[in-house]
Parts: C-alpha cells; sequence; structure tokens
C-alpha cells in the first residue's frame, strides 16, 4: 500500500465550517437523516463539522460531540457514508453503587476487559478497502494498514457492509499508546464491538462475540456475565487478578452491548499518573486531579490501613520520580517526550510519520533499520514540557 493511498489532512485552503448551499443542503439531508441527531436541521448539525481528506478523498468529521452526535463521526462527501463515533463510556468510582446504579436488579451485566492501547472504527466506505479511524474521526494510515494485515477485513465486510469494527491496537509497539501484554511481542488487534456504522447500534454481547470468532477476529477476555449483586464480587475478582499483573480494567456492558460503564485498576491510574508526570507541561490538570480521584473512592472502598498506605507510597512515586527524571534529562540537554517503535510496510510507516507531523506534532526518529520488515523508533516530541522545565532550571519565575 502506497504512501499517496493515505494522504491525510485537513484540505488546502478549506474552511474549517461549511455554508450551507441549496446543493449543500439536499446532499446533507440523507446524512442527517441517518445520524438521528437533536439538531432542527442539517445545516444546524454540519456547521460544526470540518473538512479532512484521507486517499484523495474528502470526509468531514465531528470534533466535539454536538446535538446528540458522538465526536469522531464521520460523512464521506461523495457517497454520504456515514461512520458513527463511538460513545464516551462513564468511569464509576465506587464499585458496589457504580453497578446497581449503571444497571437494573433485572439485568445482565457482562464483564471484559479494558485493554490499554489504541481506539480505533474501522469502516468500508469506499472501493480502495477499510479504513481505520481515530476517535477523533482522523484516518491513520498505520493502523489501516495493520488492521488490513491483521484481520481478515474482505470476508467480514463482503458478508456485513454496513457495519464498523470497534477495536483496540495493543502492544509496545504502536504510535500512540504502549503497554507491554505477555502475550504480545510487537501489536495486535483485539475487536470489542460491532455496530451499525450510520446508527451506531452495537450487536449483543453474545453475537458480537460468536461473529468475531467465525472470522477469526481477536476479542478481550470476557470474564462473565452475571446480575448486578453478582456482577460486583465479578468485578472485584477481576480488578485484584488485573492490578496484580498490572493491567488496565474492566468495561460493563449491558446484554445489547452498549458499555454502561468502565472500571479501572490501580495499576493502571499510577501508570497514567507516571506518563503525565514525566511530562507535566504537556497534560492539563484535569487529567492529573482525576486519576487521583479515582485512586481515592477506589481506596476508600476497597483498602485498609496497610493497603492505603501502600498505595500511598506508590502513588507518590509515580507522581514524584518521573518528574524528577524529567527535570534531570532536560538539565542534560536532551529532549523529552513519548517514545513509540512501530514495524511494517515502509510506505505506511512514512505516511504514519506524515499523519503525525500534519497534526502539528514534533517527531524525532532516532532509529530506522529493517527487521523483516521496516522498524523506526521515533519521539513525540513534549515541547511546552522541555522548554518550561528548562525556563525553569535557568532561573524563570513561576507566578502561583
Amino acid at each position: 500500500m502506497g504512501h499517496k493511498s493515505y494522504r491525510v489532512g485537513v484540505a488546502v485552503g478549506a474552511p474549517p465550517l461549511f455554508t450551507p448551499t441549496p446543493v449543500r443542503a439536499r446532499m446533507d439531508r440523507e446524512p442527517y437523516d441517518r445520524l438521528d441527531s437533536t439538531a432542527s436541521s442539517p445545516s444546524e448539525l454540519f456547521e460544526h463539522f470540518e473538512r479532512r481528506t484521507a486517499g484523495g478523498r474528502a470526509y468531514r468529521v465531528l470534533p466535539d460531540p454536538r446535538h446528540g452526535v458522538e465526536r469522531g463521526t464521520v460523512v464521506v462527501e461523495r457517497t454520504g457514508a456515514v461512520v458513527r463515533g463511538y460513545p464516551s463510556v462513564p468511569r464509576i468510582l465506587t464499585l458496589d453503587a457504580g453497578v446497581h446504579a449503571a444497571f437494573d436488579a433485572d439485568e445482565t451485566v457482562a464483564v471484559e476487559e479494558k485493554l490499554d492501547g489504541f481506539n480505533v472504527r474501522v469502516a468500508a466506505v469506499g472501493p480502495d478497502g477499510p479504513l481505520a479511524f481515530t476517535r477523533g474521526g482522523y484516518v491513520c494510515p498505520y493502523t489501516t494498514d495493520r488492521m488490513r494485515t491483521l484481520l481478515d477485513l474482505p470476508a467480514f465486510f463482503a458478508d456485513y457492509p454496513e457495519a464498523m469494527l470497534c477495536a483496540e491496537l495493543i502492544g509496545p509497539e504502536t504510535p500512540y499508546t504502549t503497554h507491554d501484554y505477555d502475550d504480545v511481542d510487537s501489536h495486535a488487534v483485539r475487536v470489542f464491538g460491532i455496530r451499525d456504522r450510520a446508527s451506531g447500534r452495537p450487536l449483543p454481547v453474545t453475537t458480537r462475540r460468536a461473529r468475531c470468532e467465525a472470522y477469526g477476529f481477536p476479542q478481550p477476555r470476557l470474564f462473565g456475565r452475571a446480575d448486578p449483586d453478582a456482577a460486583v464480587g465479578m468485578v472485584r475478582d477481576a480488578i485484584a487478578r488485573l492490578d496484580a499483573a498490572g493491567r488496565e480494567g474492566v468495561v460493563l456492558k449491558a446484554a445489547d452491548g452498549e458499555p454502561r460503564a468502565k472500571y479501572t485498576t490501580a495499576a493502571q491510574h499510577h501508570a497514567e499518573l507516571a506518563g503525565a508526570f514525566s511530562l507535566p507541561f504537556d497534560y492539563g490538570r484535569d487529567f492529573l486531579f482525576s486519576r487521583i480521584v479515582h485512586e481515592a473512592f477506589q481506596a476508600a472502598e476497597c483498602d485498609d490501613d496497610a493497603a492505603l498506605e501502600a498505595r500511598a507510597h506508590d502513588l507518590g512515586e509515580s507522581i514524584l520520580r518521573p518528574m524528577v527524571e524529567t527535570i534531570r534529562r532536560v538539565d542534560a540537554g536532551e529532549t523529552v517526550g513519548t517514545r513509540h517503535t512501530v514495524r511494517g510496510d515502509a510506505d505506511s510507516i512514512d505516511a504514519l510519520l506524515d499523519h503525525l507531523r500534519a497534526q502539528s506534532l514534533t517527531v524525532d526518529v532516532v532509529d530506522d533499520h529493517a527487521d523483516g520488515e521496516r522498524v523506526v523508533e521515533f519521539v513525540k516530541v513534549a515541547e511546552s514540557t522541555t522548554d518550561r522545565t528548562r525556563y525553569y532550571l535557568n532561573g524563570g519565575t513561576r507566578d502561583e
């Protein structure tokens, strides 16, 4: 797959918003009806969309949720094909009360593992083959190539052309997240949902799991199904096992496949805080504070005094150590950021690097070699943290 097939970005000279015309209004009517939004007219909805291009095709994307339509929802310009955004899944902070608030007493709760990876939607919206869309609605060239390589997409979309696969790209070698899994050497895919791409309606959990098995699609671990009372204990046991293994957490789904809530491990909270405090001036205070809140509520519900002391020690280390290490690295003249390794087709990796730079990221390639496939190690430079830390080291002051 060549580099030109994956040219992505904002169309040159295109305005960020759309000016309605009679022709545009007619073209927008069908996708407007399919999206079933709360907007009173197509123009009221589509004024919030931005124009982008991928593979020489123009499409529009909703960068923020509006009128009941999810962030990242895509409308392909020529065909009017719709790829619905993935819904935001609320997080519960207290397990017992949270499960019973999210589910009625007579409902069945499916408990699946939540993986620390990169969430994408895969849909067939044109003759060039299925595309992988990020949560924000960008077409990722590298992830598209990986999904086409790792999954039998032609067979699936030949049978279900109006579907979209909701999947996670996981492993130590991905361009967006890095997390070690015992059974993943480089990267792998886990399909956690199948939805109608226009309506966003999911397949029931049992149907989706059977369909994925039929096409050989790997899926997240299913811990079980239970009524809400029993699900609390099931989640508690799953979280203890996942925490010990340094994994992320669980998603609680209704029988119809809709995710109702997520619940994460202390190990994940500490890992996220360590990553954020290693780049302290590139992450917002809301992100940092929210992770500490997650820890506090989990500790209040689950910890005795000894467990609380151990958790407090681990929390403090996840905050202080990475920040000190970053300060020392900048003081030594190093540039800091997030380090990633990717492997695959040479052209798709070139397209990935172009894609990242087109989003105003500074990307430094530190290694590029062949190992069966092309392997590239690069750093997404954290310019704000580098510059601000250097400023303070040179005697700069901070207003507080």
